[in-house]
């Protein structure tokens, strides 16, 4: 990346104007035209939100979306559009048991909309805010219930199996998090009191020691920052057999959402480990030993990104992509979307810009200011170029907001427009919510607001 140096978080006011209310459009038309029965919108073709059924993994995205809306905006119509569907379909979300999404779907809406209470941005009802914390103790628990023990802790599964942590769950691990916040305990068998607090400790660190490479020799393949988008486990002994992917290019490679999803995950979680009672987690570990944990692995995914990204800070969808030679010196010219070759993927951007600069604001208030203004730049940087064309979606018959999204690419769920020979053009419905995730978080930071978080 070639970071600019120069910007600060005013210099974007403009933008963010005009794309909250680029926004707004995009919601409406995807509530007036988007056919429910479906299933969950996921991503675009040719511009209309179309669903594809592995999990439902998506549709807090689409209510959230609203939410956060509302939160930057005060249109009163979003915030009662976001209650109206949240209510009518999400209460299946909350006792899903079959994924590993608790943190997307259900931080996306039951939280937002306590936070907001909690905020005082919405009026104060003491059921309602039951309601929603209701929700959030059992999310928390039934996406914990998902637990594989090894020899050195546990994580949460994917749905691949219990031999499978994926790490795009280090930020479903929210749920977790804010359940246990709230004073929830998970019973198992027998009763048994199991600590929520404990469990997404363990799966911090499991995501931090095996899903994250530091250039340490684990295998020929270790750069620091390089991250898997699987980590396989032999369940009988608890042992790490090796790394996988999924939606990436090979074990071997970089997926760059996934890399993104480690980027934004660890930021925010050591915002909230800040926050926790040393003697609190003493009982699980030591504080000071996951903050050096979760630093290291934050800072390596972040150098990662911006040695590996274009100087645009738009990624390639995998660092290892088999095509992205013939693109030449990609890494030192803007991104192509249009290209012939491989796919950039602006979703990954999106989370990872948001992590870039909840990282850079937490070094520069711990007195690493060099570093920290290193990342906080480098995701003004990423978001500056998404806020605009050819990123920023301003066709009014096209329902998505962020282009040039990627999903599948080695399923080829993707749609390739005519006369070209990659996917490009389309929307997701989590990249349209991060994009809208950090815009709000940056508005906040312009406007003297609260610093927004998920806790």
């Amino acid at each position: 990346m070639k970071i600019d140096n120069g910007i600060v978080p005013k210099d974007l006011s403009q933008q963010i104007s005009r794309f909250w209310d680029i926004s707004a459009q995009k919601i409406h038309h995807i509530e007036k035209h988007y056919d429910e029965s479906k299933g969950s919108p996921v991503f675009t073709v040719a511009g209309k939100y179309s669903t594809m059924g592995w999990t439902e993994w998506t549709q807090g995205f689409q209510y959230g979306s609203s939410i956060l809306q509302y939160d930057a905006t005060g249109e009163e119509n979003m915030l009662e559009l976001s209650k109206k569907n949240v209510l009518k379909n999400m209460a299946s979300h909350i006792s899903h048991t079959g994924v590993h999404d608790h943190g997307f779907n259900n931080i996306s809406t039951y939280g937002n909309l306590l936070r907001l209470m909690k905020e005082k941005k919405i009026p104060f009802n003491e059921w309602e805010k039951n309601f929603y914390e209701l929700a959030m103790k059992i999310s928390g628990a039934v996406q914990a219930n998902r637990w594989t023990k090894i020899k050195d802790g546990g994580f949460i599964y994917s749905f691949n199996g219990p031999h499978s942590l994926f790490i795009d769950t280090i930020r479903t691990n929210r749920s977790l998090i804010v359940s246990h916040g709230l004073g929830h305990v998970f019973l198992g068998e027998g009763d048994e009191r199991i600590s929520l607090l404990d469990r997404a400790l363990k799966h911090i660190e499991a995501t931090a020691r095996y899903s994250v490479y530091y250039g340490e020799g684990r295998d020929e393949y270790d750069v620091w920052g390089r991250t898997a988008h699987e980590s396989i486990f032999n369940t009988k002994d608890g042992n790490y057999r090796c790394p996988n992917s999924q939606q990436g290019y090979s074990g071997f490679s970089t997926w760059t959402r996934g890399l993104a999803w480690a980027i934004c995950g660890f930021s925010e979680q050591l915002e909230w480990l800040e926050t926790m009672n040393e003697d609190e987690i003493r009982k699980f570990g030591d504080k000071n030993s996951y903050t050096v944990l979760m630093l290291k692995a934050a800072k390596a995914t972040c150098d990662f990104y911006i040695e590996n990204t274009p100087v645009d800070g738009i990624p390639y969808w995998d660092t290892g992509a088999p095509n992205l030679h013939k693109l030449g010196d990609y890494i030192n010219k803007p991104a192509d979307p249009y290209n012939t070759f491989e796919p950039v993927d602006s979703s990954a951007a999106a989370i990872a810009s948001q992590g870039l600069l909840r990282l850079g604001k937490y070094l520069m208030d711990h007195g690493e200011t060099k570093a920290g203004n290193l990342y906080w730049q480098a995701g003004l940087t990423v978001l500056k170029t998404l806020l605009d064309e050819p990123y920023l979606s301003t066709n009014p018959d096209h329902q998505g907001l962020l282009l040039h999204s990627i999903y599948h690419r080695p399923n080829g769920w993707d749609f390739i427009p005519e006369g070209s020979t990659i996917p490009n053009g389309e929307s997701s419905m989590w990249g349209d919510y991060h994009i809208r995730e950090v815009s709000l978080y940056l508005s906040r930071i312009i406007n003297n607001e609260n610093y927004y978080t998920f806790f």
